[in-house]
């Protein structure tokens, strides 16, 4: 008699190894800057293709999420060999993150759709926390600091598991309103700088579509395109304990043209211990609704490449 077989539990996505080598993403970037974004694109197919057929986790996370996309959302129009598209526009989200963080992506080439709520935001002298998704290229917002000097903000962020692809600018300028913090390092000193940062008037910049690292951190199961999904609660507790506002930044290519959208998610200024509950129910509702939204807006650009579904614990 045959034992029964095991569901294999799906690896965490800080566990997932990186894909490429150095040299790989350096000769992309020297296609593209000799031979220009055509020439780039042609390769990049080939290059998306491979990693299709040689990476079966991320094909078939593309999969799923386009599944579910596609019943949640049925109006929405994917192309033809749709997973590979998703693997090719990732490679094309890869030369605009290079792009933004070398300083190499033109002011007119970027449109803030909600310029006047940025504005205020800055202007306000208050601070606050923005979060970011894996939907399109978040690293255009340190180009945002060269278009607002004094837009200073504190990018917390997962590096080890793409060391070599980060490796790529450690020699680069960035903006000196710009200060990257490692997730994996947060502690009492790290939650100093981040209330100085905001103190000071500046933000802290926090992915919020991923499950945390960290085994025993917060979590809440929240229904994202028709089914239950594990979603961080770290920027959101971050904002009630700073008692500032929150923020959504989300930033897709749309042609040539990179829409940046930055809206409001909620304010816990002046919030209260016995409001705290609500208000996190409300805002992280609101987050996913946000979420889902720009999922089908921009169907090919949200790039979780992993078992984002998980049976919930």
């Amino acid at each position: 008699m045959t034992s029964p077989q095991r569901k294999r539990t799906p690896r965490h996505w800080s566990a997932i190894s990186e894909s490429g080598s150095l040299k790989g993403i350096q000769l992309m970037l020297a296609i593209y800057d000799r031979f220009g974004a055509r020439a780039y694109q042609g390769v990049l197919f080939l290059v998306g293709l491979y990693y299709w057929l040689r990476r079966p986790i991320a094909r078939r996370a593309s999969r799923e999420y386009q599944q579910q996309l596609k019943a949640f959302c049925p109006s929405v129009s994917l192309p033809r060999l749709t997973t590979v598209r998703h693997f090719t526009t990732f490679g094309t989200a890869i030369l605009d993150k290079v792009l933004a963080l070398y300083g190499r992506i033109a002011p007119e080439a970027i449109h803030i759709e909600q310029r006047e709520t940025l504005r205020a935001a800055i202007d306000a002298g208050q601070g606050g926390i923005i979060v970011v998704t894996h939907l399109g290229s978040h690293e255009i917002c340190q180009a945002l600091g060269r278009l607002r000097r004094d837009l200073k903000m504190s990018v917390v962020m997962h590096t080890h598991h793409a060391q070599r692809f980060n490796s790529l600018f450690n020699d680069i300028d960035r903006p000196l309103s710009v200060e990257i913090i490692e997730v994996s390092d947060m502690g009492p000193a790290t939650a100093q700088r981040l209330q100085a940062r905001v103190a000071e008037g500046g933000f802290v910049v926090i992915a919020a579509d991923r499950d945390p690292i960290e085994a025993g951190a917060r979590r809440r199961w929240l229904d994202f395109l028709g089914r239950p999904a594990p979603f961080p609660e770290g920027a959101f507790w971050l904002a009630m304990l700073l008692h500032c506002p929150l923020y959504l930044l989300v930033c897709a290519r749309k042609g040539q043209t990179h829409h940046v959208h930055f809206e409001s998610l909620g304010d816990a200024t002046g919030l209260s211990r016995r409001e705290r509950s609500v208000w996190m129910d409300n805002t992280m509702a609101h987050f996913v609704t946000r979420l889902e939204h720009f999922c089908c807006r921009y169907p090919l650009q949200w790039f979780n490449f992993y078992p984002f579904w998980q049976s919930e614990k």
